[in-house]
């Protein structure tokens, strides 16, 4: 008598998900906001946008090809994500070479000297711009007036409004948000013109499950409440939660950074604990040091805690109850 068997897929057959379909969802995802910074700040940030991403790519290529000995990694795209993400924190117009600076940073030290995607510990792009902000203070601070293809000058003021109320003190900061905060802010760099463009990408890899959305919210959720408090204890002192939600970098750090893959936690709640951290270092730096803005710095230093809080708050393994 004939013996039968069942053919079935081992239980470890994954989803036929590549890392390039997933930087491509990245890609569109950041296009809404990148589309208008080209219109607010013009040529100026159309060709910063390209200087990046081009030396990031051919650095990697280069560094692949030529130190490593290895195939080409640039197909993945993520070079390509860096590049981007690197150009939306600088200033419209900044000079190449710092662009170039930057480049090096990001892709040579932060992501290829730890073996490339998936090994870094840091996110490449937030330690390209933190390299060049302590490298380049001044040039790092200079926001140009935005003169693209659709602005109004009189709407627009060359300092940001963190830097504004730096100046003008917390008392004044609410006459300088509104709603339409959300949809062109005030000065900056591209990653700050548009916060609603920036949330309709986020919404967009939620939706396509490339992130899920509790690193994000425990950030805004953290953010808010630690401003709610130090506004209602000081107001004349402190800034209030929206004011903090909706300037600088927190929703671009929230949304594409501080939800990297590789330098973000594993579990669930380990992601609400990054988070956490994330809002309140990011609300410390801005109440009492001495930048403005203070979002690159705390996803770095919660990227240094990301093993201690996957030890702490693991996956359970599998076949485990």
């Amino acid at each position: 008598m004939a013996e039968s068997y069942i053919v079935s897929g081992n239980p470890h057959w994954h989803a036929p998900v590549s890392t390039k379909r997933l930087m491509l969802d990245v890609i569109i995802a950041l296009c809404p906001a990148v589309i208008v910074s080209f219109l607010y700040y013009g040529w100026s940030e159309i060709l910063v946008m390209a200087e990046s991403i081009a030396f990031c790519v051919l650095l990697e290529w280069a560094i692949t090809r030529f130190l490593m000995k290895k195939p080409s990694t640039i197909g993945d795209l993520s070079a390509v994500v860096t590049g981007m993400l690197l150009a939306m924190n600088l200033p419209s117009g900044i000079s190449w070479w710092i662009v170039l600076i930057g480049a090096v940073v990001s892709i040579g030290v932060a992501k290829m000297t730890f073996g490339g995607l998936g090994q870094n510990i840091f996110n490449p792009a937030i330690t390209g711009r933190v390299f060049l902000l302590v490298s380049f203070p001044a040039q790092m601070t200079t926001w140009p007036v935005p003169s693209g293809f659709i602005h109004n000058v009189d709407a627009f003021s060359g300092a940001t409004l963190l830097q504004q109320v730096k100046i003008l003190g917390a008392a004044d900061a609410d006459a300088l948000v509104s709603l339409q905060t959300l949809f062109t802010n005030i000065g900056g760099s591209a990653g700050e013109i548009s916060a609603i463009a920036l949330l309709a990408g986020w919404l967009y890899l939620v939706c396509r499950r490339v992130i899920k959305p509790w690193i994000t919210l425990s950030i805004f959720a953290t953010v808010a409440c630690v401003a709610a408090v130090f506004h209602a204890v000081n107001p004349e002192l402190y800034t209030g939660a929206l004011f903090n939600l909706l300037t600088g970098g927190v929703v671009l750090g929230a949304c594409f950074m501080a939800t990297d893959y590789v330098t973000s936690p594993m579990s669930t709640w380990g992601g609400v604990v990054f988070g956490f951290g994330i809002g309140f270092i990011l609300m410390m730096i801005r109440y009492f040091g001495s930048y403005p803005e203070g979002m690159s710095f705390a996803i770095l230093l919660m990227n240094m805690a990301v093993p201690l809080i996957n030890m702490a708050f693991h996956q359970k393994k599998y076949g485990r109850k």
